[in-house]
């Protein structure tokens, strides 16, 4: 039972959460183990090439909408307990910098540190926005930056924004009622990603950093990925999928961190450094899903919060919050898990 006025928890979105996680996990591993991409002068590896077509740049995007999106649900229950929203929000994203600064040292690519930055820069300004000028400049950014300056970190200020703007429609409430849109933008979403992904395929390995190929691709998969993933949750094996992910996608933070640890841990057992063992990189990240998957699960059986999120959470709202679950919610789970979704 949810209080008056408190938006429920959205346990789709904590679903695909996690199935991002999963897929930013695989691109992870190599540049955090600055595996090679080619094997000669030019010549991309063609597995590592399969791999960048089915993965690299599909689901950044998707955990970048998120972002955005947890950020409006977050400022309507920051405005629901305090009178300065946007204090306890800009809080809360320094916190994150600060978390996304100490984890840049072991992964110099990280994305909290910039997703720190562009929401104190752009969201935090950005909230009091009429829903249709979000919109308009997320389809500006998200559009405009794959085709001048490419893709990566420059699509997240759009990425946001539109995620904020989805929130700001109503969009994400209420999902279920929603499944016939998903699957008109699914549809279309599809032959446009194939063809994409072909571009990418065929494109020279070299202009492949300086051109559009690769975000425009990106983009398209993971708009595919995203609204497949929801329809996939509404079968009878989607749930199944969804009770793995789900616990997975509440605890992100402290997966995406703790992500890092293990791959760093594992690479010198397993040689991946400057090789193109990319058949091991799916092992390592199939058994670190695992393991997350089996951790996330027990932890958020006896609190609410994983232990990151809990001291983000602390940090946000400047004092010490309850975590331990009690007795009537652990039994509340047991009984959502045991008769299904």
């Amino acid at each position: 039972m949810n209080p008056v006025g408190v938006r429920p928890r959205i346990h789709e979105l904590d679903a695909v959460r996690g199935f991002a996680l999963c897929g930013i996990l695989v691109v992870d591993i190599w540049q955090l183990t600055d595996m090679r991409a080619t094997i000669g002068a030019g010549i991309v590896d063609p597995v590592r090439h399969m791999l960048s077509v089915l993965v690299e740049g599909r689901f950044f995007p998707i955990f970048s909408f998120l972002f955005g999106l947890s950020f409006s649900l977050f400022l309507d229950r920051a405005a629901e307990r305090s009178d300065r929203p946007r204090q306890v929000l800009g809080r809360r994203l320094v916190a994150l910098g600060v978390l996304g600064l100490i984890h840049h040292v072991f992964q110099p690519g990280e994305a909290l540190l910039p997703y720190a930055i562009v929401g104190l820069v752009v969201l935090l300004p950005a909230a009091g926005l009429a829903r249709w000028m979000l919109l308009l400049a997320g389809l500006v950014a998200t559009i405009g930056v794959p085709v001048t300056i490419g893709g990566g970190l420059g699509l997240v200020p759009g990425l946001f924004l539109l995620g904020l703007a989805a929130d700001r429609f109503g969009l994400v409430d209420n999902l279920r009622d929603h499944g016939w849109r998903i699957a008109v933008v699914f549809v279309l979403a599809v032959p446009a990603a194939v063809a994409a992904g072909v571009w990418e395929y065929r494109t020279p390995y070299i202009d492949l950093w300086t051109g559009s190929a690769a975000p425009v691709a990106g983009l398209l998969g993971a708009l595919a990925y995203f609204t497949g993933f929801l329809l996939f949750l509404r079968t009878e094996t989607g749930e199944v999928f969804a009770e793995v992910l789900e616990p997975m996608g509440r605890m992100a933070l402290t997966n995406y961190i703790s992500a890092t640890g293990l791959v760093l841990a594992a690479d010198p057992w397993l040689g991946l450094s400057d090789s193109n063992r990319y058949g091991a990189v799916l092992g390592l990240a199939a058994g670190i899903i695992a393991v997350q998957a089996v951790w996330s699960y027990c932890w958020l059986r006896w609190f609410r919060y994983g232990p990151l999120e809990w001291v983000w959470r602390c940090v946000t709202w400047w004092r010490l919050v309850p975590n331990l679950r009690t007795r009537e919610e652990r039994r509340d789970l047991t009984v959502r898990y045991g008769r299904g979704r």
